[in-house]
């Protein structure tokens, strides 16, 4: 299985920027399936034995040793509340990348992998089951396909560092004229979180949005309140993997769109670094960070700033 999801690496990076993903199809336990993005996954194998950590997280099943690293194997199924997978020999473990942290997810069967438009992968619909561990869900072969919010699960069981330095800290101006907006867009409530509490630290206020087409709804909107409707907005900063409509999509959408076209885009994804390099020259955003790292996303939100009140000024 490894080698066919990576075979083709070339091939689905074409996919981005076209509002298209790929899915490997899973299940935990019974025949309910779910789906993860392939850009996120580095090979799936049979389980490997496990050598148990004592105190670690309960879904923690254990450790393994993979192409010299040591990575945390975790029960998918129990961190959304299911129960654990009985006979772990015979499951396999999902390699992935997030927030570049290398782990594994323990799952029951691995099916397949499919193309689907992001316009196909909507957001779960209120009141679902497990709904606060969703981040979206499709439509294959006429049955459900949930996608997980694996950054909720990663914060659950690794959890996050969410405090900005001291010397990032020293640059926020407390006598600053005027409070700066930003618009967040991301479908993880974990991520949107993560990313208000971050800036509210250093003064701004936010706006938030759920995927790129309800973020490009609310720009548009703010573009036919007044002539200068989006100069309110310091900058957008946009997850990548949206349903309906990613974040190089909602990017392409805004350039194509005068009113909107000058808006500064910042993509904060856990994707890829080197392959969201390439991607946001093809798109037009203007800077790319990795989730999560506070230092970082403060930084350039307040160096966009401090040039978009200096705009403003000159205008």
């Amino acid at each position: 299985m490894s080698g066919g999801v990576l075979a083709s690496v070339d091939q689905r990076t074409k996919l981005a920027g076209h509002n298209r993903l790929e899915l490997l199809l899973f299940r935990l336990r019974g025949q309910q399936r779910f789906g993860i993005n392939v850009f996120k996954v580095q090979e799936v194998i049979q389980c490997p034995p496990l050598t148990q950590v004592p105190h670690s997280h309960r879904v923690v099943r254990g450790i393994a040793n993979m192409r010299g690293k040591t990575i945390p194997v975790m029960d998918l199924g129990m961190a959304i509340g299911m129960a654990p997978l009985d006979d772990i020999s015979t499951a396999y473990v999902i390699v992935t990348e997030y927030n570049r942290s290398v782990q594994g997810f323990l799952v029951s069967t691995v099916d397949r992998i499919i193309n689907m438009k992001w316009e196909d992968i909507l957001p779960p619909p209120k009141g679902a089951g497990r709904g606060s561990y969703l981040t979206a869900v499709t439509n294959v072969d006429n049955g459900l396909v949930e996608i997980i919010d694996v950054e909720k699960v990663l914060a659950e069981v690794i959890g996050t560092v969410e405090e900005i330095s001291a010397e990032v800290m020293s640059h926020v101006d407390p006598a600053a004229p005027e409070v700066q907006h930003v618009l967040v867009v991301d479908d993880s409530s974990v991520a949107r979180n993560q990313i208000k509490r971050c800036l509210e630290k250093i003064g701004f206020e936010c706006t938030l949005a759920n995927n790129g087409r309800e973020g490009l709804e609310l720009l548009q909107k703010m573009a036919e309140s007044s002539p200068n409707g989006v100069n309110q907005l310091s900058l957008v900063i946009s997850d990548v993997e949206m349903p309906e409509m990613d974040g190089y999509t909602l990017t392409t959408e805004i350039r194509r769109d005068p009113r909107l076209a000058g808006l500064f885009v910042l993509l904060h994804t856990s994707l890829s670094g080197v392959f969201n390099n390439a991607m946001i020259e093809k798109v037009g955003a203007n800077q790319f960070i990795p989730k999560f790292q506070p230092d970082s996303l403060a930084k350039a939100v307040l160096e966009v700033a401090k040039h978009a009140v200096g705009h403003r000024t000159a205008a």
